[in-house]
């Protein structure tokens, strides 16, 4: 699993451009210590903690559900060390996109600086939320969330939850805190450093509350449905890259945005302020989990109508800044077509003179016809 970028400098150990240059093979090597803890039986209870999902519960089987037993899980402090393993695991794969795939194309395409940034952004970012969709979705259906809407507040507390709905969100968490240092790695502008910051931090935020407060049946929902937009923006600035002349993916993906904060606000409602508002259990409880009282409702509520008007201003203001650069490029394209049509002439133009102006060959004129008979 070595990744090694190819440089004819051989920096000193330890230096920045070293750590920077073999990140990959430093972060491998780091979790390869977890993985062979797993082969001896001292270290073994220490490195499942990392490598495997913690507080599971064994609910046994019964007459009206199935014949087999099954396992559900919660949270806990272990799923720290879960999140870091994964986390490892997430610089690992990034660096494996990045020089496998993505830096392949750039050598072909010859990016400038700032579209090679945007395009290994968007690169990353498209491939994550594919996989993120594909796989959020698949939960949806198996768990029957699409088809029964009311699963998103009903039995709450959902404290436990499937085996793979709970990987989903570790590795969701797993995957936004590798993006802090790969700010380092990648070597972001100290420009945009605070914007990333504030990108991430948002994700962490909702991910984490929705994970910490019981709601994953909710925060799956939107997180399909976020990650479906802007799976479809970035993989169109890919082909925008590719040839500037396509805009129908963002034309559609300004449609789909607009659609995805109505119905992530809609949800949101729905779920607060009138499935967990009429439940019967609206007591604080952190030993069963119940976060059901009129603060939390009113705080998760403004805290997502409130992202959703920070994306919606981003998104005014993206829409703002392409309309000025069209209208501003219309005028010199047209002045351009005057030019050009201006500056082509008819081969009897040629041969007589332009604009009033005699041609080279003054002795085909009857001016001198006139001189030369006098």
């Amino acid at each position: 699993m070595a990744i090694r970028k190819k440089s004819n400098k051989n920096p000193p150990v330890l230096s920045h451009e070293f750590i920077v240059q073999n990140h990959a093979d430093i972060v491998s090597c780091i979790a390869m210590v977890f993985l062979l803890g797993l082969m001896f039986e001292i270290t073994a209870k220490a490195a499942v903690i990392f490598v495997t999902l913690q507080y599971n519960v064994t609910i046994p089987a019964t007459e009206e559900q199935s014949a087999e037993t099954i396992s559900l899980y919660h949270y806990g402090i272990k799923d720290l060390a879960t999140i870091f393993f994964y986390m490892l695991v997430a610089i690992i794969i990034h660096a494996i996109i990045q020089e496998y795939v993505l830096d392949k194309i750039n050598r072909k395409m010859h990016f400038s600086k700032t579209k090679h940034s945007k395009f290994n952004e968007s690169g990353q970012l498209s491939a994550f939320y594919l996989l993120s969709c594909v796989w959020g979705t698949s939960i949806l259906v198996s768990e029957n969330y699409i088809s029964d809407p009311t699963s998103l507040w009903r039995d709450y507390p959902h404290t436990l939850i499937p085996f793979q709905m709970k990987f989903f969100y570790i590795l969701q968490l797993a995957y936004w805190f590798h993006a802090f240092p790969e700010l380092y790695f990648q070597k972001t502008k100290k420009e945009d450093i605070f914007r990333q910051i504030v990108y991430i931090g948002l994700y962490l935020f909702h991910i984490a509350g929705a994970y910490l407060l019981n709601l994953t049946h909710l925060g799956l929902v939107l997180l399909v449905l976020h990650y479906f937009v802007e799976f479809l923006f970035h993989i169109s600035r890919l082909f925008y890259f590719s040839d500037e002349r396509y805009q129908k993916g963002f034309s559609l993906w300004a449609v789909l945005f607009v659609l995805g904060r109505l119905l992530t606000l809609i949800l949101s409602v729905l779920t607060f302020g009138f499935g967990l508002a009429r439940a019967e259990d609206q007591q604080l409880n952190f030993s069963t989990g119940n976060f059901n009282i009129l603060a939390v409702r009113i705080s998760v509520l403004a805290s997502i109508c409130m992202a959703q008007a920070f994306m919606m201003w981003k998104f005014i203001n993206f829409q703002l800044r392409r309309w000025r650069e069209h209208s501003s490029s219309q005028p010199q394209s047209v002045k351009k077509k005057f030019v050009t049509a201006k500056g082509k002439t008819s081969r009897k133009e040629r041969e007589n003179g332009i604009n009033g102006t005699v041609t080279s060959n003054g002795a085909d004129s009857p001016r001198s016809r006139k001189d030369k008979s006098s």
